[in-house]
């Protein structure tokens, strides 16, 4: 274990010689040691002044390393940064340096220069500092001391909103995905719940930082440990396999039941005293959370309902480049025969939903010539689910092909109604099925992002009246016109929601300004047994940051479907790294499964990753 602590003056000399012994690591002659002492001195009136940090050996004492952070704001300097030679390796400089991050945010500076010797760049890059454009244009203003390298790095806190919504500390994370599907009778969601268990893996990023995860299916060993490394969170316990209930309770029952069958796993997780945050709310949620539950607080998850919002809201004006599309319900298939030969017979093209869906289930868009391939508009309706459907206008998107049409944006409300702006994103959906998201800076176009998060903002005021109290989103599409089109909210958490909580985290962590893209379903060449999974996810790690970028295997479990596929995250300062990262995981992803064969596993058959818990309720660590 590393402590930090300030440095004291009286350390000074035997901080200038750990200092020399770490820079003659490297191999230096002594003659260029000896040309370095003076500036690598410090004499002790500096070491306040310089704000030099040390990290001493909790157990033993030892200084192990040291960090200044120099200058005022809003440029700091990281002046030292130097680790004893027999502790490199261990996490020291990792330490010191996400301190003097922190330390920087908490200052007020807004920018970190780092002049870096050639042989701690690959370290300055793994941090997530960038090379400085004073390093790459010759002649320019301020630059770095000849033979080293100039990184740079935007200090940020964690995001007002991330603070807001678990109190910027850990949380308990309850991946009740099928739980909160299956409040609604809705024929466009499947009853078995496969699929939502596998969705629940999302859980570990519910927040910034989970304290615990709780979750219906078993997850791989290892994999949230390589989350947590990834992301630097400490201490989170897992319980898994919940699904099939517990004592007394039927094999469907919803996790958070399954948890209170559990009198020992209720009572720990109530024992940390940490928020709980689920998915999304139900009532078995709120029993076990201790919360009332007022099940019209989700009316807005019913489409037809959010569409009368948006009209409502638009009535009052103050919206220009809102638009809305018209929608009309169909209580039987008869109608909705009806209304869509007389659009088709239009040349107008349509959307058919479903009340409730997830992801774009229970969502099709429906051309003329689709009307007229399947031989009439009875025939089309025939392949879709059962039960009440709305015919929505569809709204043609813009003409140029690298303009998003589809955008979300994500906020919360909070438990004294306030709402709190995440921001908005952009999403790829292919055919009405929502297949990811990109959350960062710059990602929504100029044009969209103030009328985007304007409206998004006046409903979560009315989601706040009627009583909500938790994550929404509002779904967007473009027009070719400069107008975006409200189509449906999300009571609950979504993918783009996970984009915005991992972002709030490496911004913290390694500097402001990351764009984060989550991927559902990446293809994977084969059934992959756990070993071969763990192998695939390092190269991809390695891939990824050799590039600049973070991966993180968000949804590990679907490796293991007859179909295949693995939920990803990644993460990196700009569009094109963050390109050419997604490219690099879909390609690998494909090749893994030339050397497997049929007959792989199809689950994994373990049953937690750091806890299990026994028939009795009882956590087993």
């Amino acid at each position: 274990m590393v402590k930090l602590r300030a440095a004291r003056p009286g350390e000074a000399d035997e901080l200038t010689a750990l200092v020399l012994r770490s820079k003659a690591y490297w191999g230096y002659d002594a003659a260029f040691l000896v040309s370095c002492a003076p500036e690598l001195r410090i004499p002790a009136g500096e070491v306040a002044g310089r704000r030099i940090v040390v990290a001493e050996d909790a157990s033993g004492g030892g200084v192990l390393g040291l960090a200044s952070l120099e200058g005022a704001p809003p440029v700091a300097r990281l002046g030292l940064l130097f680790v004893e030679p027999e502790a490199i390796g261990r996490g020291v400089g990792r330490r010191l340096y996400r301190d003097a991050l922190r330390r920087a945010a908490e200052l007020g500076f807004r920018r970190l220069l780092i002049d870096a010797d050639p042989h701690a760049a690959g370290f300055y890059r793994a941090m997530g500092a960038l090379v400085s454009p004073e390093s790459r244009a010759a002649g320019g203003e301020d630059e770095p001391p000849a033979g080293l390298v100039r990184f740079e790095a935007e200090p940020a806190p964690l995001a007002d909103w991330a603070r807001a919504w678990t109190g910027g500390g850990p949380a308990v994370h309850v991946g009740n995905v099928a739980e909160f599907n299956a409040q609604f009778a809705d024929a466009s969601l499947a009853r078995e719940q496969r699929a939502a268990h596998h969705y629940a893996c999302l859980a570990a990023f519910y927040s910034p930082w989970p304290g615990a995860l709780v979750l219906p299916g078993a997850v791989p060993p290892g994999w949230i440990e390589r989350v947590g490394r990834l992301l630097e969170w400490e201490g989170v316990e897992v319980y898994d396999g919940l699904a099939a209930g517990g004592p007394g309770l039927p094999p469907n029952a919803g996790l958070s039941d399954a948890v209170r069958a559990r009198p020992a796993l209720a009572g720990r997780l109530a024992s940390a005293g940490l928020p709980l945050v689920p998915w999304g709310r139900t009532a078995a949620f709120a029993r076990l959370a201790g919360l009332p539950w007022r099940p019209r607080e989700l009316r807005y998850e019913s489409k037809s309902a959010a569409h009368g919002l948006f009209g409502r809201i638009l009535a009052g004006g103050g919206h220009p480049l809102i638009l809305l599309p018209g929608q009309w319900p169909a209580p039987t298939r008869r109608v909705a025969a009806r209304l869509l030969a007389a659009r088709a017979g239009a040349g107008e093209s349509t959307v058919l939903k479903s009340e409730h869906g997830v992801g774009g289930s229970g969502t099709t868009v429906v051309t003329p010539d689709r009307v007229r391939a399947a031989g009439g508009a009875r025939a089309v309706l025939r392949a879709l689910p059962r039960g009440p459907l709305l015919v929505e206008e569809y709204v043609s998107g813009p003409a140029e092909p690298d303009e998003p049409r589809d955008l979300t944006y994500d906020g919360f409300v909070d438990g004294a109604g306030r709402v709190h702006e995440a921001g908005g994103a952009v999403m790829d959906v292919a055919d009405g099925e929502y297949r990811g998201a990109t959350a960062g800076p710059g990602v929504v176009p100029a044009w969209a992002e103030k009328p985007l998060l304007a409206f998004g903002e006046a409903v979560g005021r009315e989601l706040s009246a009627a009583g909500y109290r938790g994550w929404f989103d509002v779904d967007f599409v473009a027009d070719g016109a400069g107008r975006l089109a409200p189509t449906e909210t999300n009571l609950r958490l979504t993918g783009p929601s996970i984009a915005f909580m991992v972002a709030a985290r490496l911004d913290a962590l390694r500097g402001a300004g990351h764009l984060v893209r989550i991927a559902d379903r990446v293809g994977l060449g084969a059934r992959l047994p756990g070993a071969a999974l763990d192998e695939l996810c390092e190269t991809l790690e390695r891939g990824c940051a050799e590039l600049g970028a973070v991966f993180l295997p968000a949804i590990p479990t679907g490796a293991f479907d007859p179909a295949p596929w693995l939920g990803v995250l990644v993460a990196a300062h700009s569009r094109e790294v963050l390109d050419a990262a997604e490219a690099l995981v879909r390609a690998e992803a494909l090749a893994v499964g030339a050397g497997f064969t049929e007959g792989q596993p199809t689950e994994w058959p373990g049953t937690s990753v750091s806890a299990s818990v026994g028939d009795d309720g009882v956590p087993v660590t």
